[in-house]
């Protein structure tokens, strides 16, 4: 059992990299309001500092440099009419207003603003993989910071922000409300829910959003999209009829649900990693376990060969999953658990921005 191949090792590190013990801070955190055995029990005081804290810190980011690139950088549904004013050399002559103009005996122009008021929907993956974490974050962490300093820049404008929670099925639905109490709730839910689930089913997921949400919404897709984990006969099939793209690290997401998603809605895909998902370290021999499936593979890292074919796997594998991004019109950024994301952030906003200006 434990002379696999690299190939099955990338299915299984990159979901847990761990040979000791867990961290209490990444242990699975149960739904509020229910213990193990059912009953009900209070958040832990830990989890409310946390949630504090990210709240403290995220605010601080959105108020200080994301709020205005975050305006910019997102569309309103349309354009409301505003006022007339007094014409100007320079303006369009197509917004001339000729019945203003022809009862004033002069020039009136109509002006217009943005119809700003957006709905947005953090789908967030809380499968098993997203407790693994190799530094002081775990992805889940990050994960939750993200959301949060996404949730604030929406509310600070005005927007309405909704989540979906999902592992190999969808976990929890909060339809989108403005407030700064709806985000403590959206922050808390994605730290503290206990997933019924180990595995991974984006796709259930993007089929319950495209069903469930009437207008278009901005939608952004926060998963360190590795392997789906529940295939089966007809599963397969299905997947093989719809033609997707077969990736080792985006598993079974099929390019015609995204590309189906991405009509109806603004996608963003928000990629969170850990650098060990990414290259192998050096640390001799060490037991893996599959955080989603329970597989268990034992390799001896001190092979740089084998260390080398991780990497090369996984480099092919982003490459992959950039081209479905792309192919389904899908901005995309990558965020890792080692690297300070404010700056990533805030490039990510001023290209979509840029982006926007040349529409």
């Amino acid at each position: 059992m434990f002379r696999r191949t690299a190939q099955v090792l990338q299915e299984g590190v990159a979901r847990l990299f761990s040979s000791g013990p867990v961290n209490a801070s990444r242990a699975p955190l149960r739904t509020a309001g229910q213990s193990s055995t059912g009953g009900s029990r209070a958040i832990p005081v830990e989890i409310l500092k946390k949630i504090r804290q990210i709240e403290i810190r995220t605010r601080r980011l959105v108020s200080e440099t994301l709020a205005g690139q975050y305006h910019s950088a997102f569309k309103g549904q349309g354009m409301d009419f505003d006022e007339v004013r007094e014409y100007q050399p320079g303006d369009e002559v197509r917004s001339i207003d000729w019945n203003v103009t022809a009862k004033m005996n002069h020039p009136f122009v109509k002006k217009f603003r943005e119809e700003r008021e957006l709905t947005v929907v953090l789908v967030v993956d809380l499968s098993g993989s997203g407790m693994f974490g190799s530094g002081d974050y775990s992805k889940r962490e990050l994960t939750a910071e993200i959301a949060s300093v996404l949730a604030f820049s929406a509310i600070r404008n005005q927007d309405k922000v909704g989540l979906l929670l999902f592992t190999e099925s969808v976990e929890k639905f909060i339809p989108p409300r403005k407030g700064r109490r709806h985000v403590l709730r959206v922050i808390r839910d994605v730290l503290f829910h206990e997933p019924r689930y180990p595995g991974t089913n984006m796709n259930g997921a993007l089929e319950f959003l495209n069903r469930i949400l009437p207008h278009r919404s901005v939608v952004v897709v926060i998963s360190d999209f590795l392997g789906e984990t529940h295939l089966n006969r007809a599963d397969v099939a299905a997947h093989l009829r719809r033609k997707a793209l077969y990736s080792e690290t985006l598993g079974r997401l099929s390019s015609t649900v995204l590309r189906q998603t991405s009509r109806k809605h603004d996608v963003i895909a928000v990629q969170v990693t850990d650098p060990h998902e990414l290259s192998l370290p050096n640390l001799g021999r060490i037991v893996l376990k599959d955080a989603e499936t329970g597989d268990v593979v034992e390799i001896n890292t001190n092979d740089g060969r084998r260390r080398e074919a991780f990497a090369m796997r996984q480099e092919k594998t982003q490459l992959e999953l950039i081209h479905l991004f792309r192919s389904s019109n899908v901005d995309a950024i990558q965020l890792r658990t080692d690297e300070p994301y404010e700056k990533q952030l805030a490039a990510f906003f001023d290209k979509r921005q840029k982006r926007k200006r040349g529409r």
